[in-house]
Parts: structure tokens; sequence; C-alpha cells
């Protein structure tokens, strides 16, 4: 499907016991890449990186993304083909609890990572995960491309566009010198869900854990409109970005929206009412007029046609299957009281595979 392209390969993961580095590291390890996880610690309990097993495929090290001299150690003793660097405080918000924090870890842990990739002397595919939120979101009905302006409200959104300023600075410093073993893309998603993702303040997370209990769960955003996509579907375009730049140096320093189209925008009530047809005697509560939230975009989009036009890469799950394969992760945990989701994950990683090669996108280059 990627041409055995990990195969054999050192792929080190960044923030790989969190929701999108689990799957990510589980996904590599049936590719039959060698993965060096790097993350300081398990973000939730539970969480899809204990209950996917996903420390018996890989090699886990505890380290902080911050710990320049650990992280640079770490790179030269392992020598990695590939690097995925996802590690971030990833929630809109905890930064406006922990501002500090959440600029030190996103900006600061992303500069940690370049210098180590700096310090290399073999060569080396990086991918640099940052998020749809590092636009400069004015909420207009179109979707964003990669040109547009970087910007950020909160910390989390701000954060993230300092991440995506430190990367510009590398590689136009650094790593477009004909001596540099580097050669690196640039990812912003939009928002995910998927099983496993029992991370704060998250609908979906916060829907299973209350309708798993018979419990009624509160909604503060009901309208606000999202581009709901499955976690693997950016994870495909990781991958395939990750592939494309080992095999072409030409898209080498340029970013990737990888989103769902965009006329495929839902709100929270919609995502609610869809998870209803596979969940069943849902109960749930509009918070929005009882108290007051920190600010939230209410409308974001993303255009993905570059990544059409340069990767071959295109979504491949309607919302509504989307959802389906979501809820039914969930149900396969709290219905069956598993202790174990690994077959059941990697079965819906090969039921994605299978999709994407019925839909004509085997994302070969």
């Amino acid at each position: 499907m990627f041409n055995n392209i990990y195969k054999n390969k050192t792929v080190i993961v960044t923030g790989h016991s969190g929701f999108k580095g689990s799957w990510l590291s589980i996904w590599l390890s049936t590719l039959g890449a060698k993965v060096i996880g790097v993350s300081n610690g398990i973000p939730s309990t539970p969480s899809n990186y204990i209950v996917s097993k996903v420390n018996d495929t890989l090699d886990d090290h505890r380290i902080d993304i911050r710990d320049t001299d650990s992280i640079k150690n770490l790179f030269k003793k392992s020598k990695p083909d590939f690097v995925f660097h996802l590690a971030a405080q990833s929630l809109v918000m905890p930064s406006y609890e922990s501002p500090i924090d959440t600029f030190s870890t996103n900006a600061l842990g992303t500069v940690s990572v370049l210098d180590a990739l700096r310090t290399l002397n073999n060569k080396v595919v990086a991918v640099m995960i940052t998020s749809d939120k590092a636009y400069d979101n004015v909420e207009w009905s179109w979707g964003y491309r990669e040109t547009d302006r970087i910007g950020g409200k909160d910390p989390y959104s701000a954060s993230k566009g300092m991440a995506e300023l430190a990367i510009k600075s590398y590689v136009e410093s650094f790593f477009s010198k004909p001596e540099s073993n580097v050669t690196l893309g640039i990812t912003r998603a939009g928002n995910v869900i998927g099983g496993g993702d029992w991370a704060t303040n998250r609908i979906v997370a916060d829907c299973m854990k209350a309708w798993s209990k018979n419990q009624i769960v509160d909604i503060r955003s009901p309208n606000a409109t999202r581009p709901w996509q499955h976690v693997l579907e950016p994870l495909s375009g990781y991958l395939q970005l990750g592939q494309n730049l080992a095999n072409h140096k030409k898209n080498h320093g340029q970013a990737y929206n990888f989103g769902p189209p965009a006329n495929q925008n839902y709100t929270v009530r919609e995502l609610i009412n869809e998870m209803s047809n596979s969940w069943g005697n849902i109960r749930w509560n509009d918070s929005s007029k009882d108290s007051k939230h920190l600010s939230e975009a209410g409308l974001l989009k993303l255009n993905c046609d570059k990544a059409l036009l340069d990767l071959n890469w295109e979504a491949n799950l309607n919302f509504e299957q989307t959802v389906k394969m979501t809820v039914a992760w969930y149900k396969e945990f709290y219905e069956n009281n598993q202790t174990s989701m690994s077959d059941y994950t990697i079965s819906q990683i090969s039921s994605y595979e299978g999709i994407a090669m019925n839909n004509g996108f085997s994302w070969t280059i």
C-alpha cells in the first residue's frame, strides 16, 4: 500500500502515547517499521496506548520533548529513517489554564526536534504535525489553503503558529542547504475522532464515557461546526507525505492540509445525532447558555486540493462511515468489557486500507 517504504525502517514517533500517535505507531508497526516512541507520559486514563497495547509493538522512551540534550542523544543513537513529530499539548481548553506549558511544549518542543534533526549525519525524512488551528481563523465559509495567513487567537492555536514559524526558519536556514540530510514536510489536519480518544473536553470521548454509564452528557457548543474526520484519514496523509518525501524532494518544506471535503462540515449536534444511530438511548444537555465558556472557533474548513494534486491523497470515509467506525470501537470496548483492543484496532486499520483501495487510492507514488 505504501510501496513497503516503511518496512524495516527505523521510525521515531514523538507523542506516541497520545491518541493520534498511538494509532500511527500501530499502523507503522503493521507496515513492518521499527518504531521508537518518545513521550513524557500517558495523557489520559483510560488510553488507547494502554488498551491497544502499543507498548508491545515498539521501543518506548519517556522523554520530555523540551529536553533538547536527551532528544538529540536519542536521535543520534537511533539514526532514524523517518521522524513523525506529534508530541504536543493538543487541547484548546487546557491551553487557557496552562499557557506557558502550552507555548513551551508546542513551540520550543518543536525546536528541540528540529535541532536534533539538524545534527544527524544520516538521511532522514521528517513529517512535522501542527494543526489546522494554526491558521488565523476568521471563520469564513470557504476552506483555508496552505498559503493563507498563520495566526491564532487562543494560546493553543498561537503555539501551533509559533511552531510553524520555527519549522520554516529551520527549513530556510539549515535544511535547504545542499549538505543537509533532512527532507521535511508539514501537515495541518482538522478535527479527528476515532476509538481510543479519552482526552478531556473532547465531544466523542465525553459522550462515550457518559452513555456507557447511561448518564447525561453536557454539550457546551452544539452549533459549532467542524470538519470531522476519522483519525486514520490524516494519518494516511502523514504516511503518504513521508513516502513522497523519501522518493522525491520537490515537495521539501511544503505544508499540506489533510481533512474531509470542504462541504463535509457538520455541527456538534449533527455529530451527536449520527452517533445515536449506532449507540442508541442517548441523553445530552445543551449547556451553552448555562455557563460562560472560553473562546472557541465556531467554523473552520480546510481546502485539501494541494494534497490531492501533489500526493494523490484524498479522504476515503464519508461522515456516516466516520461516525460508525468510531462508535463501533467504543462499543467493542465498553459493551464487551475488553481489556485488550489491539486486534480490533488493527482490524479497523485493515478495513480502512480496504476501503481506500476500493476507492482507487492506494497512495502509491
